[in-house]
């Protein structure tokens, strides 16, 4: 490449850039109230949590990005595939696969448990009652955060605008093709976005959470698409048979469990 062609490049990248900073630039101010609050983003916050807390079952496909930093200070992604069934109040079943983890977590209303399918073996944890119990049994029992999970719960709202410090509505943008409200929050330790679709069926097509305060801001990305929200469902997705062969653990390694977790470990 001749040194006209990188120049080129450079006065085209930095041409965009300009574009897109003048983009931003026109996006009308939005209505802030004296606690930072953007009436327009809680709204719409709310209307999505609502429509998932009225919705009895639904599933639908994530594509998951996570970045970590290096002891070296090099930033990466790593991008895993979530699937996701669940019946309210109280069945879930979740299979993440990425370059390292491959589980499954199977909640029957008594039991989670979690099957480490690469090695072929399961752990499972008592947790009676709902959906939001699970969650929090596997975040306790594992110290593995479910950032995800934020918007599984009964209540969404009461879990996603807990700590909110400020919020904007950014206006419309488009996610796989979908025009969606994009919204952004700030809280203490993090800023997170949120692009609900507009329209009757407003549901979360993007999450961003980022670590504002580590060293390089490292996010997690999740793109969720294929909703159904009146999926057919075989009752037995919610029950667990262990596999042949298989072996039960008392806990399941976090490299059964987890990408980033495995790779930190695998740094230190």
């Amino acid at each position: 490449m001749t040194k006209k062609t990188r120049s080129m490049i450079r006065t085209s990248w930095l041409l965009l850039a300009s574009a897109i900073t003048l983009s931003i630039s026109l996006v009308p101010i939005p209505v802030i109230s004296a606690d930072g609050i953007d009436p327009n983003a809680d709204k719409i916050l709310k209307s999505m949590s609502s429509y998932l807390a009225q919705t009895k079952a639904f599933s639908m496909d994530a594509d998951i990005g996570i970045e970590f930093v290096t002891k070296e200070g090099q930033k990466l992604q790593l991008n895993s595939f979530a699937t996701v069934v669940m019946q309210r109040p109280n069945k879930l079943y979740m299979h993440r696969r990425g370059p390292i983890a491959d589980a499954e977590f199977i909640f029957d209303g008594k039991t989670l448990t979690v099957h480490g399918k690469r090695n072929n073996v399961y752990a499972q944890i008592d947790a009676p009652g709902t959906i939001d119990a699970a969650i929090h049994a596997f975040e306790f029992e594992t110290g593995i955060p479910m950032p995800g999970a934020d918007l599984l719960f009964a209540d969404p709202y009461a879990i996603l605008s807990a700590g909110v410090q400020s919020s904007t509505d950014l206006g419309l943008a488009y996610v796989n093709g979908i025009e969606c409200h994009h919204l952004a929050f700030r809280n203490e330790k993090v800023d997170w976005q949120l692009w609900v679709q507009t329209g009757d069926k407003p549901l979360p097509l993007k999450y961003v959470i980022t670590s504002k305060w580590q060293t390089a801001a490292p996010q997690y990305e999740a793109t969720l698409r294929d909703w159904v929200t009146d999926p057919q469902i075989n009752p037995n997705q919610f029950t667990f048979s262990p596999p042949p062969g298989s072996t039960k653990l008392q806990t399941l390694p976090a490299n059964e469990l987890d990408d980033v977790t495995s790779a930190e470990g695998e740094q230190s």
